[in-house]
């Protein structure tokens, strides 16, 4: 008696079709599983058993096995349980084999027949569309997340006598279907920018960093609020479009972080790891490798406080993802591409003590001690930050200032003005931002006068900036003059950007 059952696996943020297929034959008592099982699916042999014993079907006493096609891709996580159960029920007689054709079969059972649900929901969606499949039977949980994908049925499953009744056609279940704009809410952060007093520098610098997804380095003492601003960056961001919600989303999905009740991820993430953490914490890694929080952060922003703090060879992983928007890890067995197209902000203190340059404090460093402290961040990694921003201490005049600054609605419609602008430029690429554009697209958009290229070779020359440097101060001149609604780059666009890129070489020295 054989059965054979469509399922799926994810491989980094992309599925694959898995076929299960299970034999049972005479023999003595026995349950095995090939095909590359990892731990999770070894064990899945007990789940199934008791599960379907206590949904109340019979479990054969003969040699069981199941093989998982294709037996050259490892298989890991617990989405097997279900189409095992099914296959088993299906070589029994139980089900009929042409009930289930065409779908895909996925969950985690437990003892009790319950279906939990499973990581990747959203990735496996796309790929059962794009191969022709009809549908999907998958944990109720994972019902809005899979349903965002339009043109496929989504049948949300509670437990395993609830779909062998609806294979039996003893009961119907009724397919999700929802548009994937529905499920795009939008929440009302709780920060907002007009909460900071004073600082009004910064701001402008951290709307240029918004409006064109530029990375940042605030340097500053202790309480000048480098961290109160960044944790407010998030609510001047562009909203999400659908493509990038999808993208996203998949790397949430696979590791089963997606909001409940959400089927994308609806905001821009913000990401803010502790300064502990490893490379592969960071990058990703594993054995069998996971996205790490620079994927995470995709389309979102990776803030890294203290960044000092940081161990050096955590912090020189960062400099391809910052290039290239991706990362890819390689092991033995496998190599897998993650997206990791993030904003890099920053903060840290100018010395170990942190009051240096403070006129009210005394800095206790020495010039030895402030070295060693500055050089854990090497110069290339400083050139990959665009935008380096002093923040200097609050007067007590701007704290007790009645009157708010400027808020986080009004910052956030000049920057989806030039967003917009953006979009247009570059419509028919994947660049959704002049932070992302290569050196060719820099020599057409980046066009600037006489006047200016003379102020970029003075300022070439006195601060010994790099080729690096000087495209990442076209961009953000670029930047400027997009959120002041001009076509061309002006010699003040260029000035202003020259000078969020003197920081790093008086610093560093």
């Amino acid at each position: 008696m054989l059965a054979k059952v469509l399922s799926s696996a994810v491989i980094g943020i992309d599925a694959t079709i898995v076929e299960v297929e299970v034999d049972i034959s005479q023999g003595l008592p026995s349950f095995s599983t090939v095909g590359l099982p990892e731990g999770a699916v070894r064990e899945s042999k007990e789940r199934v058993k008791a599960s379907i014993k206590n949904s109340g079907y019979h479990f054969p006493s003969d040699r069981i096995t199941v093989n998982l096609a294709p037996a050259d891709i490892k298989k890991e996580g617990s989405a097997f349980d279900l189409p095992m159960a099914v296959g088993i029920l299906a070589a029994t007689g139980i089900i009929p084999t042409a009930s289930y054709t065409h779908c895909l079969v996925l969950g985690e059972l437990s003892l009790d027949g319950l279906i939990r649900p499973i990581r990747g929901a959203l990735p496996i969606a796309i790929m059962a569309k794009e191969m022709g499949l009809r549908g999907l039977y998958l944990p109720r949980e994972n019902k809005v997340e899979a349903a965002v994908v339009a043109g496929i049925d989504v049948y949300p499953v509670e437990s395993l006598g609830q779909l062998v009744e609806a294979l039996s056609g003893f009961r119907k279940i009724s397919p999700v279907q929802m548009e994937a704009r529905e499920v795009l809410r939008k929440s009302v952060p709780d920060e907002d920018f007009s909460d900071v007093q004073g600082q009004e520098n910064v701001k402008r610098a951290m709307e240029i960093a918004a409006a064109g997804g530029h990375n940042m380095i605030m340097i500053g003492p202790p309480g000048a609020g480098k961290t109160m601003l960044a944790r407010r960056l998030h609510t001047i961001l562009p909203e999400l479009s659908f493509e990038e919600a999808l993208e996203t989303s998949k790397v949430y999905s696979v590791m089963g972080l997606m909001p409940k009740g959400f089927g994308l991820v609806s905001t821009r993430p913000f990401r803010c790891p502790h300064h502990t953490i490893s490379d592969a914490g960071l990058i990703g890694g594993g054995q069998n490798p996971k996205p790490g929080e620079v994927s995470l952060a995709h389309n979102g922003v990776l803030f890294l406080d203290e960044l000092p703090e940081f161990k050096k060879n955590v912090l020189e992983v960062l400099r391809q993802p910052m290039e290239e928007g991706s990362v890819t890890i390689s092991r033995a067995s496998s190599s897998v591409t993650y997206p990791s197209n993030f904003m890099l902000v920053a903060a840290m203190n100018p010395c170990p003590c942190g009051f240096l340059g403070d006129p009210k404090r005394e800095c206790t460093c020495t010039y030895l001690q402030i070295q060693r402290y500055r050089s854990k961040i090497s110069g290339p990694l400083m050139d990959r930050i665009d935008i380096h921003m002093e923040v200097p201490p609050v007067q007590f005049k701007d704290l007790k200032r009645k009157e708010t600054g400027k808020g986080s609605s009004e910052i956030s419609k000049r920057v989806k003005k030039a967003r917009v602008i953006q979009s247009r430029r570059f419509r028919r690429t994947r660049i959704y931002s002049n932070a992302n554009m290569n050196t060719r697209q820099i020599r057409k958009f980046c066009v600037v006068d006489a006047e200016s290229n003379d102020l970029l070779e003075r300022a070439m020359d006195k601060f010994g900036l790099s080729a690096r440097a000087h495209s990442r101060i076209l961009k953000i001149a670029r930047t400027i003059a997009d959120l002041e609604g001009c076509s061309e780059i002006e010699s003040t666009h260029v000035a202003e950007a020259i000078q969020y890129r003197s920081l790093d070489r008086r610093m560093l020295r």
